[in-house]
């Protein structure tokens, strides 16, 4: 259990306070029966008759604050949650060569705002990650449903050294696997078992989530992207492609030299064939849309904080109410 506002917990050392006040009083009541005990009034006042039960009322009571004080800080448990989601994950390639201007205003602009305009467009139900590579792959956002992260993560992406296609697509299967396992983990009773290399499926089934490659396609580092897209064939995981620059290419400044880049469609239609998936040019904006239409959510158990306030709340209300109830049937009065 943790909590939002921890420092009112504070207000629970009123509470034996309180008990110290109770008990002297009732001191006080005791040696005024025994000075005054031949007058059946004051035992009838001081409540001395009714035995154990003149206590229930201020049980209630203090056990009434204690909730309340309680949930002055706002507490929060962690609770097993039923979902319905899918996960897409975004593969931005942030090579030099996204830095090129066929694509206005440049290659990795264009595929931040295609991006952009699709995380905008999915529903609560899928959660987006997002895997930068250039020379190595990096999970640069986990998968998540709060899309503001999601976008912050894009906006923070900008060009940078050599292109390892097959790497940022390892980084994005690794990922996707490794959120459900542990969304399974949370309701399974199993005992657990050594990782075994997956029994291969066919190409596509594996529907709940899929890969989203944003690149130009040069390629110039290991894995060798169409074996990690085999690899993601196996695994029943679709790779969608969006090609981000122009076939004809063109000439870009590298400190100070001049390298020319074109967009290799070739290596990315190949990679999501491979995988049933299919590939677009980031310019068709609306098609991309289509992935979402393949992406069916699946129910996963997700442990989440839930703030139990209003719940400790409503019990300390409660035991207040109760015990006022009590003091009202035997004493006619409030404690």
């Amino acid at each position: 259990m943790s909590f939002i506002w921890p420092f009112m917990l504070a207000t629970l050392a009123l509470l034996p306070l309180g008990l110290l006040v109770y008990v002297v009083s009732q001191r006080r009541r005791a040696q005024t029966v025994a000075r005054y005990g031949s007058f059946g009034l004051v035992q009838t006042a001081s409540g001395a008759g009714l035995g154990w039960r003149r206590h229930v009322p201020v049980l209630f009571f203090f056990l009434g604050l204690f909730a309340l004080f309680f949930a002055l800080s706002r507490p929060q448990a962690v609770v097993s949650l039923p979902r319905v989601e899918g996960t897409v994950m975004l593969v931005f390639d942030v090579s030099g060569s996204m830095a090129a201007t066929d694509f206005e205003p440049t290659r990795m602009e264009a595929a931040k705002a295609a991006a952009t305009a699709f995380v905008l467009e999915q529903p609560t139900t899928v959660r987006i990650g997002v895997v930068a590579f250039s020379d190595s792959g990096l999970a640069v956002q986990a998968p998540t449903d709060d899309q503001a992260s999601v976008l912050a993560a894009i906006n923070r992406l900008a060009p940078n050294r050599g292109t390892a296609v097959g790497s940022g697509l390892a980084i994005a299967l690794e990922t996707i696997f490794a959120s459900n396992a542990q969304a399974a983990l949370q309701y399974s009773n199993l005992t657990p078992q050594p990782a075994a290399t997956p029994t291969p499926v066919p190409a596509g089934t594996y529907a709940p989530a899929v890969v989203v490659l944003l690149s130009d396609g040069e390629n110039n580092a290991r894995p060798d992207p169409l074996e990690v897209a085999a690899a993601a064939r196996d695994r029943g995981v679709r790779i969608y492609a969006i090609g981000v620059g122009s076939p004809t290419g063109v000439n870009l400044e590298v400190n100070g030299f001049t390298v020319f880049t074109q967009l290799n469609e070739a290596l990315l239609r190949q990679t999501a064939e491979l995988t049933d998936g299919a590939y677009f040019n980031a310019a068709d904006e609306a098609e991309l849309q289509s992935i979402y239409s393949n992406l069916q959510p699946q129910l996963v158990i997700r442990d989440e904080p839930l703030e139990i306030t209003a719940l400790l709340a409503g019990l300390g209300i409660t035991l207040l109410l109760v015990g006022g109830g009590f003091s009202l049937w035997w004493f006619g009065r409030m404690p």
